[in-house]
C-alpha cells in the first residue's frame, strides 16, 4: 500500500511517498480502507519533532490520527461493523495510527458509522477536531444552556465545532476571530464575534463569561481569566502549556484546565448525531492527494485557514 513516512523529522519536505505491507486486523480490530485524511496541528508539529514524536518514537513514522474510509476486513470479535461500511475515526491517538495511508488497523470501538450527511472528505475532517470540542464542552466543562462561552480561534479547525456544539448545547457563544472571518461565525450561530486584531477581546466581552475554550495558548489563555466569571471555568488547549495558566487561575481562585482528546466511539456518535440533526457541519478548507501531504503541511502550518484540510488516498 502507499504510504506517506518520513525518516528524519524536519519540515513539511521531510515527508514522502513510500510502500508498506497491507496491515492484517487483529481480535477486536478492523482495517479501513481509508477515502480522506484529516490533517491538524499536532501531524505538523509531530512531523517536526514536538507534538507526539515522543510518544511514535525515533522516525521513521507516519503521522495523522483522522480517517475515513471503508471497513475492509473484521477481526474475531467485532460485532459493531461489518464489511462494507462507511466509518470514521480517532485511532490510537496519542500512539501512531498512522492515517496518512491506504489502509488502517485499530480497535473497531475507536470508530463510528459516519452519518449519512457527510461526505467522506468531511468525515476524515471530523473526528480529532471535532472529539476536542466535544470532549472539551461536555464532558471536562460540562456546559449549560444559558451559559455564556467563549471560543477563541473560532473559525479555526477546532473552534468552527466547539461553535456549534456549544450552541446545540443551548449556550451563548463569543467568538474571537479576525473581522474577516465574522460572516461565517454569524452563519456558524456565534451571537457576538469580536475582532481580536482591532481590539482587545477582554475590553469587548462586556460580561463575564462562564467558560473559555482556548485554542490560542500563551499570553491570551492568562489574559482570558480576566473574563471569568467567579464560578467559570477555562479549558485550555493546546496542553502543553496549560500548567502556568491553571497556576495563575489558582492564585485568583479561578477554574482551569489543560485537556488531550482521546479516542472516543461514544463521542464520535455523538458529533454523528448533530449532524443527522442538522445542528453540525464540518467546513473543509482544502483537500489535497496523498502524494501532496507536504503541501497540505505547509498550508496549515504557515497559513491561516477557516475549517480543515483534508488528504484524500
Amino acid at each position: 500500500m502507499r504510504v506517506i513516512t518520513q525518516l528524519s523529522t524536519g519540515g513539511p519536505e521531510v515527508l514522502e511517498l513510500g510502500e508498506a505491507e497491507v496491515p492484517a486486523p487483529l481480535p477486536t480490530e478492523i482495517r479501513v480502507r481509508v477515502a480522506a485524511a484529516g490533517v491538524n496541528p499536532v501531524d505538523w508539529k509531530t512531523r517536526a519533532g514536538a507534538g507526539m514524536a515522543a510518544v511514535l518514537g525515533p522516525p521513521p513514522f507516519t503521522v495523522g490520527w483522522d480517517v475515513a474510509g471503508t471497513v475492509d476486513a473484521v477481526g474475531a470479535g467485532v460485532t459493531r461493523f461489518a464489511v462494507g461500511d462507511a466509518v470514521f475515526g480517532m485511532p490510537w491517538f496519542p500512539r501512531a495510527a498512522g492515517a496518512y495511508a491506504e489502509f488502517i488497523t485499530a480497535p473497531s470501538r475507536h470508530f463510528a458509522h459516519r452519518p449519512a450527511g457527510l461526505s467522506e472528505v468531511e468525515a476524515g475532517a471530523l473526528p480529532l477536531a471535532g472529539l476536542t470540542a466535544w470532549q472539551s464542552l461536555v464532558d471536562v466543562a460540562h456546559v449549560q444552556p444559558g451559559e455564556r462561552v467563549l471560543v477563541h480561534a473560532a473559525a479555526g479547525g477546532v473552534g468552527h465545532l466547539a461553535v456549534q456544539i456549544a450552541k446545540a448545547r443551548g449556550a451563548y457563544v463569543i467568538g474571537t476571530a479576525s473581522v474577516s472571518k465574522h460572516d461565517l461565525l454569524h452563519d456558524l450561530g456565534v451571537d457576538e464575534a469580536v475582532d481580536y486584531r482591532a481590539e482587545a477581546f477582554e475590553r469587548a466581552v462586556d460580561e463575564p463569561v462562564d467558560l473559555v475554550i482556548d485554542l490560542v495558548g500563551g499570553e491570551t489563555s492568562v489574559r482570558s481569566l480576566d473574563v471569568l466569571a467567579g464560578a467559570g471555568r477555562m479549558v485550555c488547549l493546546p496542553s502543553a502549556g496549560a500548567a502556568d495558566v491553571v497556576a495563575a487561575a489558582a492564585e485568583r481562585d479561578l477554574r482551569a484546565t489543560g485537556m488531550l482528546v482521546e479516542p472516543d466511539g461514544d463521542g464520535l456518535e455523538e458529533l454523528a448525531r448533530l449532524v443527522d440533526d442538522r445542528r453540525l457541519r464540518v467546513l473543509v478548507a482544502e483537500t489535497f492527494p496523498l502524494e501532496r501531504a507536504s503541501h497540505a503541511h505547509r498550508a496549515g502550518e504557515f497559513g491561516h485557514t477557516s475549517g480543515k484540510l483534508v488528504l484524500t488516498v
